[in-house]
């Protein structure tokens, strides 16, 4: 479960995170939402760890991520938007490392590896350097060191960013498979079909600040609107740019 509270950020004179709270339970999928500039990647940056932020609380299955972020990150997966492979590695040499930065090894860390590589169709390319690997090998790759720890909170950065329709639909698959698992998804994405199919709950951020908290069913409700992308064009303040 994540649980995230009062949540601030500021870069100089620009507060690009204001009083954020939010909570993805276990066995859900969550979607964080919005413009570009609301303050969705910094979140995400304080939640895993990567940023400290000014001031609120961010706990991960009980671990208080601010305090101790390398501990909260023992309680997550997170594949980033900038996936960061090491070229010269395969795919088991990238899935071993990570896992023995968890503190993983041995016959577990071998049993481990090979799931992994075959729940995520990497058994062709398994013992190749990712250098030109496709997108959605490299996406692969990440995911699976992500999980080699068998994290029950995880979160993916644009999951489905320059995938192919195969290796979407893939994506998609898996995040259900983690959902039937009972473990926390939450996920940021542009695409209002994956989300609207994919998503229990939507949070939407705009200018720093948390506008929406509810189901697609509810977002829909509140805004009067047919569409989900709709109801979060209105929700996220994109409506009256585009008025104007």
């Amino acid at each position: 479960m994540i649980e995230i509270r009062g949540l601030r950020k500021k870069f100089g004179a620009v507060e690009a995170v204001r009083d954020v709270s939010f909570s993805a339970a276990d066995g859900t999928v969550v979607g964080l939402l919005g413009p570009n500039g609301a303050g969705k990647t910094t979140t995400l940056r304080m939640l895993s760890g990567l940023m400290r932020p000014d001031a609120g609380t961010i706990r991960v299955d009980n671990a208080d991520v601010v305090a101790d972020p390398i501990g909260g990150q023992t309680h997550m997966g997170l594949l980033p938007d900038s996936r960061g492979l090491y070229p010269r590695l395969t795919p088991v040499e990238h899935i071993e490392y990570f896992g023995r930065l968890h503190g993983i090894d041995g016959p577990a860390l071998t049993a481990r590896t090979k799931a992994l590589v075959t729940r995520l169709d990497l058994t062709e390319v398994a013992d190749r350097r990712v250098s030109g690997f496709s997108q959605g090998e490299r996406t692969k790759v990440a995911l699976a060191r992500a999980l080699v720890h068998q994290p029950r909170n995880v979160i993916l950065d644009e999951p489905t960013n320059g995938l192919d329709v195969m290796s979407t639909r893939a994506m998609r698959a898996l995040i259900r498979e983690l959902r039937r698992e009972g473990c926390c998804v939450l996920f940021s994405s542009h695409i209002m079909q994956e989300v609207s199919a994919l998503c229990d709950r939507i949070v939407v951020i705009a200018q720093g600040r948390v506008t929406a908290d509810g189901t697609p069913d509810e977002l829909r409700k509140i805004t009067g609107r047919d569409s989900l992308e709709d109801a979060f064009v209105s929700l996220s303040g994109l409506e009256a740019e585009e008025n104007s």
